[in-house]
């Protein structure tokens, strides 16, 4: 693991694949960290330079004691660009990462050549939802993942993922102080949608069939407002993770659209 800082926060990242190849920079989801893409990493590892990086709040990066909009977290990306010194990259992101990197190739469109969007929306979520999250806010900061970490795994991944107990593990060890701050972020998060003709990038969209956390029709929706989208990818029986859960679908599409318009 390496790290940069910004704004007085280390932030975790990895390298892995050929220097000199095109850059691919992954940004995981809500709860997640930078091995959930492990599964993509070693598939597209020989043909490009890949970096997964952690998020405030989350992974390596760890807790922030300071309120953050998915804004800031563009510009973290941004700032890891820069430490590594890397001009121009094409980025995948999933859910929450698909928020950061929509806002990332909005505010520096020429730094990046194409993004991968995965189980992500640009607009905000219902009021229901937003409510659930203020449940989980109230009830982490009690107990932690305790009595809520077997749920999530479900929510999540769906009913027959080997690895959930690893991940259940990490949640676990997420303290209960300032989890607040990412969950605000989701919840305060700003509708993009009117500015998405402004994201002229190749892109393509991934979308669990079974996704109960953003329903597919969101994917369909941003994949039709997005001007240079080449595809829509349903992911049949999988849920909010299906580049984890189902990258022996996800990763061919994947490698397929990175090697045609990220190199």
């Amino acid at each position: 693991m390496q790290y940069f800082e910004r704004e007085g926060i280390r932030f975790a990242y990895e390298e892995s694949g050929r220097h000199g190849a095109p850059v691919v920079v992954f940004s995981h989801g809500f709860l997640m960290d930078g091995e959930m893409f492990q599964p993509n990493v070693a598939e597209l590892n020989q043909a490009f330079r890949c970096v997964v990086w952690d998020q405030r709040g989350f992974g390596a990066t760890g807790p922030t004691d300071k309120s953050f909009s998915y804004w800031d977290s563009a510009r973290d990306l941004i700032a890891l660009l820069d430490h590594l010194e890397i001009a121009s990259a094409s980025l995948v992101g999933m859910s929450q990462g698909g928020f950061i990197s929509m806002r990332a190739a909005l505010l520096e469109p020429d730094r990046f050549r194409a993004l991968a969007l995965i189980s992500t929306r640009s607009d905000p979520d219902a009021e229901g939802v937003k409510q659930s999250f203020e449940n989980l806010k109230a009830q982490w900061a009690k107990d932690g993942a305790t009595h809520v970490a077997q749920d999530l795994a479900a929510f999540l991944f769906g009913a027959h993922f080997d690895a959930s107990p690893a991940w259940i593990r990490k949640w676990l060890q997420i303290r209960t102080e300032h989890f607040d701050h990412p969950v605000d972020a989701v919840t305060s998060r700003d509708d993009i949608t009117r500015r998405l003709r402004e994201i002229t990038h190749p892109s393509i969209v991934f979308h669990g069939a079974d996704d109960a956390a953003i329903m597919p029709v969101y994917g369909e929706s941003l994949a039709a407002a997005l001007p240079n989208c080449k595809g829509f990818v349903l992911v049949d029986n999988a849920g909010h993770t299906p580049n984890l859960t189902h990258a022996e679908i996800v990763n061919p599409a994947l490698r397929e659209f990175l090697m045609r318009y990220a190199r």
